[in-house]
């Protein structure tokens, strides 16, 4: 995704009446300030799995980490396909935000050390989930860990009372 500014596309058939859609700056702030967000994986069957994750939106970018054992890891071996979702579970208050797109391993140190950095500047080194560089390789609590980037290729927001679903066109 591009640094640009994303276009948003009101979807009137899930909105009030009159709306417009909600804004980017609304999005993104929700995007970066929000401490969990579901994942959701596609197992080898085809089943879906969803499960908590911390998080940071970077540089256009939503990045996590598992461990290699973990089911999500095991899901991304063979689909890179995933859905990140963060909000509330309220009707008519706030704001809920869908990211989908496709999860790669980060394998750039640069970038490893861009994505530890932000997790540092967001959790400031909670010691119950602390992600950083031993030797260049990533650890949570002490234990080894694979850092992923997920490239957005659709961003949803749904905004409520008013109801308002808004899609984000990303940049090529």
């Amino acid at each position: 995704m591009s640094t640009s500014q994303p276009v948003a596309e009101l979807d009137v058939r899930f909105s009030d009446p009159g709306i417009e859609p909600t804004p980017w700056a609304d999005t993104l702030a929700l995007l970066e300030g929000a401490e969990l967000f579901w994942l959701t994986t596609i197992r080898r069957d085809g089943r879906p799995h969803v499960t908590p994750v911390v998080a940071v939106w970077h540089e256009n970018a939503l990045y996590f980490s598992t461990a290699a054992f973990e089911q999500k890891m095991r899901n991304l071996e063979h689909s890179d396909k995933v859905v990140a979702t963060t909000g509330n579970n309220e009707w008519m208050s706030g704001l809920d935000v869908v990211v989908e797109g496709a999860a790669t391993v980060i394998t750039d140190p640069d970038l490893l050390k861009v994505a530890v950095d932000a997790f540092d500047r967001k959790y400031g080194g909670d010691n119950s989930w602390n992600l950083e560089l031993v030797d260049g390789v990533a650890q949570v609590a002490g234990h080894p860990a694979v850092l992923l980037r997920i490239e957005p290729g659709k961003v949803l927001a749904f905004g409520k009372a008013p109801h308002a679903q808004t899609r984000y066109r990303l940049a090529a």
